[in-house]
């Protein structure tokens, strides 16, 4: 396992009363220190990651952004994605702030758990976005097909549609315009048998990213290991799509 592989969508726990549930039993952890072994375990270096409690709730947004910019500042492996939400403009001065700091890699956005509708806030979201050049990862709250319009209006974001699951996150990438979405297999819909050599037949490899979610990181690097496709592509997936990806802020 010579290739450290980078992990483009996980999260953490560090003790916060809106930390996940599940944080509560013995069968789970995304504590820094625990993902550190299972990462050191499965091949996995940098972790790109929001905190649980910030997608969780709209109520902590705010001082959990601020958590995770003074800690990527001391972690060497931690990397933040700053969440936002269009309802709160101190998320917006945040990513201001965090943007062109070097540990910040882009935008979190996540209208299911925040409770909005994405496309009636989109042009507020993605024009500052776009004035920035940001990526931006979104848990969608529907089929991710409904990204395909908005990235077409915005050519300079980068759009990921998080948790690759079925045949439409393969149609968004596929049908985008102008090659401006991706998709990243963290969560367990990737493990469904053919899916990731079916989103890699129709397409290629250089639009996809590899995520854990804090699923178990073995689990999650073996699905692309011993995925049917060929190396380069696997390559493509575990890092060097990250890299071409996040550019500098990644060495």
């Amino acid at each position: 396992m010579e290739l450290m592989a980078i992990d483009s969508h996980t999260h953490i726990n560090h003790g916060h009363p809106e930390d996940a549930s599940a944080e509560q039993t013995p069968v789970y952890s995304a504590k820094v220190d625990w993902l550190y072994r299972v990462n050191d375990g499965a091949g996995i270096g940098k972790m790109l990651c929001s905190t649980f409690a910030s997608v969780r709730t709209t109520e902590y947004i705010v001082p959990e952004n601020e958590y995770l910019f003074d800690l990527t500042a001391r972690e060497d492996r931690l990397y933040q994605w700053v969440v936002m939400d269009p309802r709160i403009p101190e998320t917006f001065a945040q990513a201001e702030r965090m943007l062109p700091g070097g540990k910040c890699v882009g935008i979190k956005l996540h209208p299911l758990y925040h409770k909005y509708d994405l496309p009636r806030y989109a042009d507020k979201l993605f024009s500052f976005a776009a004035a920035r050049r940001a990526v931006v990862l979104i848990h969608p709250e529907q089929q991710p097909d409904y990204i395909v319009p908005i990235a077409d209006r915005y050519p300079d974001v980068t759009f990921i549609v998080a948790h690759l699951g079925d045949e439409h996150y393969v149609d968004a990438v596929a049908n985008a315009r102008h090659g401006n979405v991706w998709t990243d297999t963290s969560g367990i819909a990737s493990s469904k048998n053919a899916l990731l050599e079916y989103a890699v037949g129709r397409i290629g490899s250089q639009r996809i990213l590899f995520g854990t979610d804090t699923y178990a990181a073995g689990f999650q690097r073996g699905r692309v290991e011993y995925a049917l496709i060929e190396e380069v592509d696997k390559r493509n997936i575990l890092r060097d799509n990250a890299l071409r990806l996040f550019g500098d802020k990644l060495r």
